[in-house]
């Protein structure tokens, strides 16, 4: 019996439903015990007290059918049944009825998340979880009906994952706030704030808003999904999986609560996603701000506060977003960090390196995203000396990059003489027993592989970059 590609999705949808029902019989007893008795699915989702038909807003054609296509712009890899973003619309076609008739329901169930992990600047982990494109899609949708919503409710001081808001509008707010006086910080940090998240005061958060209590279940078992590592499923009683479209919303409704303290407080601060910076006067009242503001997050919201980390300090001291502040004649001002730029450095090596399998042609586009890209982030700091340098510095990189890749005596003679360096000079720099590095530096190869050369061949310069703000 010929199988066709539609079944063999079906069958692994299939499977990992059963899988999921086996597993949520053998945790029933766990979730039961362990879950807060105000904030059980039963008592916050009651179908029987809907006030609003959201549900149907996001079932409907249209919006089902953006979130396709911002799931598809978005590519990304697969989750634990294996599908990819380019099979979700042969999915679909198949079996989108059915989708929407359990949602609907209330039978639907979102499959584990895969679990990644991607190495942090500290040495540490960021855990990532990868939902299948199917709950991805689902996850999409409800973004987008309820992002319009909440964002009503947000505080004009909070910057991360929102429509029209990016981290340079983070950066002037806190400029403004420095140049009018506010020259001391509580940097704030939240202990791993996603892996944390306290999920029935989310639930509780939610429900004071969305009165569907459809939607309010159908994101509850989002949360409650679990999690596969290495084959092994283990549940999620707390925390909001990264890697979804729902966690970025959900982690600013969340922290919009604190917001709104802070506000009632009558605080200056600049929020970013979990970063948070609360601008003070006086180093006493950024110690008196910490003091009162701490029971508030770890009593009140049940957050985390990473205590070795979160610190009170003059705003020159503090990293904030990639950038430092310095103040000059009264005004806040932008520096890249010296860690950004080692970040930035380390990037640069990598690409340029020999190690790395790429071609001449690969390497300068690669090359060029990168420089393209840093610089558009940094291009408000003021970092003109610095900018120079590290334009030298990348040069001086392709051309030990170059030195590597011509290898034998032979190759580099013919290749100085050919970018106009003198037979004898060529000769005698072809069998130099230098360096790469000091090599690469010298006036020889300057000179063949002059930065005129470099333009011309399509490598772009930081400087240009930056004149170009």
């Amino acid at each position: 019996m010929k199988v066709t590609e539609s079944d063999a999705l079906k069958h692994r949808q299939l499977q990992y439903e059963g899988y999921l029902q086996r597993v949520s019989a053998e945790q029933r007893e766990y979730a039961e015990v362990c879950g807060s008795p105000k904030m059980t699915e039963t008592d916050s989702t009651n179908t029987n007290k809907q006030t609003e038909g959201l549900l149907e807003r996001i079932l409907s054609r249209d919006n089902l059918n953006r979130a396709y296509k911002q799931v598809k712009r978005n590519r990304g890899a697969g989750g634990i049944d294996g599908m990819q973003v380019e099979e979700l619309l042969h999915f679909l076609k198949e079996h989108k009825n059915e989708l929407v008739q359990s949602i609907r329901d209330g039978k639907y169930r979102p499959k584990p998340v895969r679990r990644v992990e991607i190495p942090k600047e500290n040495g540490k982990t960021r855990k990532l979880g990868i939902p299948t494109v199917v709950d991805r899609l689902i996850q999409q949708a409800i973004c987008q009906i309820l992002s319009p919503i909440f964002e009503k409710q947000f505080s004009d001081n909070s910057f991360g994952f929102r429509p029209k808001r990016r981290a340079h509008d983070a950066l002037k707010r806190c400029q403004t706030n420095i140049t009018e006086g506010y020259k001391y910080v509580v940097d704030m940090d939240l202990e791993k704030y996603f892996d944390t998240v306290n999920q029935s005061k989310l639930i509780q958060i939610l429900s004071e808003t969305i009165k569907d209590g459809r939607v309010i279940s159908l994101i509850h078992k989002f949360l409650r999904a679990g999690v596969m590592i290495g084959g092994i499923f283990e549940d999620s009683p707390k925390g909001v999986p990264q890697g979804g479209p729902l966690s970025p919303l959900l982690g600013n409704i969340m922290l919009n609560e604190c917001d709104h303290e802070l506000e009632r407080r009558g605080h200056r601060f600049v929020r970013y996603a979990d970063d948070l910076l609360i601008f003070c006067k006086s180093r006493k009242a950024a110690s008196r701000t910490l003091k009162h503001i701490l029971p508030y997050i770890e009593g009140k919201l049940f957050l985390r506060v990473n205590r070795e980390k979160t610190q009170t300090a003059y705003v020159t001291k503090v990293k904030y977003l990639g950038y430092s502040f310095y103040i000059y004649k009264g005004e806040g001002r932008l520096r890249i960090h010296p860690k950004s730029v080692r970040k930035f450095k380390d990037k640069i090596r990598e690409i340029t390196g020999r190690s790395n399998g790429m071609g001449i042609e690969a390497r300068k586009i690669r090359l060029n995203q990168v420089v393209r890209g840093w610089m558009h982030y940094f291009k408000l700091a003021d970092a003109k000396t610095l900018i120079q340098s590290l334009d030298e510095w990348i040069r001086a990189r392709i051309r030990m990059a170059t030195w590597k890749r011509w290898k034998k005596i032979g190759t580099r003679f013919e290749n100085l003489k050919r970018l106009g360096i003198k037979e004898e000079q060529a000769w005698m720099w072809a069998n130099t027993r230098k360096g790469y590095w000091r090599t690469a530096h010298s006036p020889i190869l300057s000179r063949a592989l002059s930065n005129k050369r470099f333009k011309g061949a399509g490598y772009l310069s930081l400087m240009e970059c930056y004149a170009a703000k």
